[in-house]
């Protein structure tokens, strides 16, 4: 069997072009809100690409808020006007995948904000997932081993415990960029990431203890290279 890989470009055309097919289909046909698509296989077959391809599609749809699939029912146009639908589809189009700056930048300000609601809303388990992700960074940056996932692992977790699930998914979307792209642009160093032992560890106490405002303090000091990064100071 022939595998076959496709690059982030290609995967990035198919993906417009199966909106663009959608979305030439809700108009052809008179679609309105809460009417039901075809089959997931029909779709595929009628635009020609595969079924895996397709549901990428469909779910980044209904991350947008235009789709909705009901397991056991089918994928439904959600209930906003046709109008508002192509709209946001052209504009759905239009977007870029975002540079490496601005998925930094949107890290920053989301987990400013993550660390304060995860500080009033934190569980002992959410400690728990916590601890679990900082002691296998420790481990590994004192091994002088490479630590970026363990890094952001501990980060999902804070964001996990903040218990928006919004912020969450927006953190879940930008980290496999940052994951991706962090060494290819020499954000941090090995010392930096000697430094993160201590820092993340006055997160994690400051949560534990329930203090929004010094886990907000110290996740901003934390983030302190990424500014410089970001805003060069």
């Amino acid at each position: 069997m022939k595998v076959e890989v496709l690059t982030k470009t290609e995967n990035g055309n198919i993906q417009k072009e199966i909106i663009t097919k959608i979305k030439d289909l809700i108009n052809y046909k008179n679609l309105e809100p809460g009417d039901k698509l075809p089959s997931e296989r029909m779709l595929a077959e009628k635009f020609g690409v595969s079924r895996s391809n397709l549901r990428e599609a469909i779910q980044k749809l209904e991350f947008y808020g235009i789709l909705r699939s009901m397991p056991q029912s089918g994928t439904f146009i959600e209930n906003i006007g046709v109008t508002a639908i192509n709209g946001m589809l052209d504009d759905i189009l239009r977007l870029d995948d975002p540079d490496f700056k601005s998925l930094v930048e949107t890290r920053i300000l989301l987990e400013l904000k993550i660390a304060r609601l995860a500080a009033l809303r934190r569980t002992d388990r959410d400690l728990e997932e916590m601890r679990t992700a900082l002691d296998a960074y420790n481990t590994k940056v004192r091994a002088g081993e490479d630590a970026i996932e363990e890094d952001l692992l501990f980060h999902l977790a804070i964001a996990k415990a903040a218990k928006n699930s919004t912020m969450n998914t927006f953190m879940l979307v930008i980290t496999p960029g940052i994951i991706t792209n962090f060494e290819k642009y020499h954000v941090c160093d090995k010392n930096q990431s000697l430094m993160g032992i201590q820092e993340h560890e006055d997160i994690y106490e400051a949560i534990k203890n329930q203090d929004p405002k010094l886990a907000k303090a110290k996740m901003k000091v934390h983030f302190k290279v990424l500014y410089q990064y970001c805003y060069n100071i």
